[in-house]
């Protein structure tokens, strides 16, 4: 798993590739929770399409995203999902709290 960052005005990106699951689940959380607080983002996107595996560990992770970006006042975007991980976080709802691109 690997997340390669880029910021444009208010707006912070996230590039999350390989497997989302519960061995990399923690460290993303807390590589994002440090990047959002260096970075303090009107908005966040979580660009997805290199996501090659996502388990019930992803949806986890974006809503510790979306938890923080909510304290910050922010918003939060999930870009380009991959069908398998689109499917597990709209199967669990996620698609009532976050817009998807």
């Amino acid at each position: 798993m690997s997340v390669k960052w880029s910021e444009q005005g208010r707006t912070l990106t996230a590039r999350l590739a390989g497997e989302i699951d519960h061995h990399a689940a923690k460290e993303i959380m807390a590589e994002l929770a440090e990047q959002i607080d260096a970075a303090l983002p009107e908005r966040l996107v979580l660009e997805l399409s290199e996501v090659t595996f996502m388990d019930s560990s992803g949806i986890a992770v974006l809503l510790n995203a979306w938890r923080r970006m909510g304290q910050l006042e922010g918003t939060m975007v999930v870009s380009h999902a991959p069908p398998q991980a689109d499917k597990v976080l709209k199967a669990a709802g996620l698609d009532r709290l976050l817009k998807f691109e």
